[in-house]
């Protein structure tokens, strides 16, 4: 597996991806969103990577970089295909998006895990990072989100 900087050509399959999670299901993610919203990623120069497995994309991460919050980046979306899960594709896409947002300069990285997913919870917490509050209903009603971070300061 190796994780390399996404380009235009990745568009098709990491928005296969993203419309196939049974997570981002629940957010009403359509592969045809998921495009329109990468192509954006991509033309903003935000931190988007792959994971690879031969020619195969397993995994991506988007972080989005902010002056906000004592400049933290914000991760967007962390997301490994089902078949690839538990085999450290998260834990390197996540050091590696961290690892390019300091070299930008933040100082932190934050994020929103949603509430009943225990298993990101958890691995969050493993890597490091913190939580520090609930939102109720912000990214889609009825849906409840953690808010978690991590600082390198």
């Amino acid at each position: 597996m190796r994780i390399v900087r996404a380009t235009p050509k990745h568009l098709d399959p990491m928005a296969r991806l993203m419309a196939t999670s049974p997570l981002l299901r629940r957010y009403r993610v359509t592969e045809r969103g998921a495009k329109k919203n990468l192509a954006e990623a991509l033309r903003e120069r935000d931190i988007v990577l792959v994971a690879m497995d031969g020619s195969e994309i397993v995994g991506l991460a988007w972080l989005i970089l902010t002056r906000a919050l004592d400049r933290a980046a914000y991760l967007r979306l962390l997301l490994v295909a089902e078949t690839h899960q538990s085999r450290g594709v998260g834990a390197a896409l996540l050091a590696r998006g961290e690892q390019r947002s300091r070299s930008f300069g933040c100082h932190h990285v934050v994020m929103l895990v949603t509430r009943t997913n225990r298993h990101a919870s958890s691995f969050y917490e493993r890597h490091g990072d913190a939580r520090i509050g609930d939102l109720a209903g912000y990214a889609r009603p009825g849906i409840g989100e953690s808010v978690y971070v991590k600082s390198w300061r």
